[in-house]
């Protein structure tokens, strides 16, 4: 059984710090082959940086996913090309930097993991997210260079993550939705063995708007002026997914959203 766990958007200091002092334990565990992370909101609230992606990696996890936010931080675009285990979306232009995805090993399994971005309701232009995954399957799972594919979708519609998830059942190992901060109650396999989720929730603090303090992001709302966002810091938890699969069977067996305080 190949066993692996996603999780949702670290968000700032809060959730690099939890990510990091529990990780290492629930690889044990569970015993953990993949743990990978969508780590786009983790500097501050917004993208990535260099030595960050390396503490977070160095600190027990495999890949780092990256979503919209992907360029926010400066610099970034010129650090991300010398990180072998960060992989930006994949449907973003061709000439933009770094890695569309990434294979890891396990157990002679070898996974290729990827990111695409939506198209309903984001602002990136970005290809297709059905014809990029469509794509990747074909040139690593089928083209016999991974045994699965675990393909994020970072997006804002509920429709766009569950047609994915159908259109890649049977043919991926996982399909998991992300960006909208907020864990969905709908984690399961779908009826070709393919796990989905429409979102698997975010890393970092509760008592918050989307991991933001709370007073600046209500006071935006009532008066529209703007301000800084600064990361709250209460109630901190890991949200994500926890995934079976089945090598013999060629599919998912357990796709169960998990919650750690």
């Amino acid at each position: 059984m190949i066993r692996l766990l996603f999780i949702g958007d670290i968000v700032g200091r809060p959730g690099r710090d939890l990510v990091l002092a529990r990780v290492p334990a629930l690889r044990r565990e569970w015993a953990l082959d993949f743990v990978i992370a969508n780590a786009e909101n983790a500097a501050a609230g917004a993208g990535l940086t260099g030595s960050i992606a390396r503490t977070l990696t160095e600190g027990g996890l495999d890949a780092l996913t990256l979503g919209d936010h992907v360029w926010d931080q400066k610099g970034f675009e010129r650090e991300i090309v010398d990180l072998p285990n960060v992989c930006r979306p994949a449907n973003l232009p061709a000439q933009c930097p770094g890695r569309t995805q990434l294979i890891l090993e396990s157990q002679g399994f070898r996974l290729v993991v990827a990111t695409v971005l939506g198209r309903q309701f984001m602002g990136p232009k970005v290809d297709c997210p059905f014809l990029t995954a469509d794509a990747l399957v074909r040139h690593t799972v089928q083209a016999g260079q991974a045994e699965g594919a675990l393909i994020e979708i970072h997006a804002e519609a509920t429709s766009e993550k569950q047609a994915l998830g159908w259109h890649l059942d049977g043919r991926a190992v996982a399909v998991l939705g992300t960006h909208t901060h907020v864990p969905t109650a709908d984690a399961g396999v779908l009826r070709g063995g393919t796990a989905f989720c429409c979102d698997v929730g975010m890393t970092g603090p509760y008592t918050s708007v989307l991991g933001r303090d709370l007073n600046a992001v209500i006071a935006r709302f009532l008066d529209g002026m703007p301000r800084r966002f600064d990361v709250a810091e209460e109630d901190v938890r890991i949200s994500g997914v926890r995934v079976d699969y089945d090598p013999a069977l060629r599919r998912s067996t357990r796709c169960e959203l998990v919650t750690i305080r």
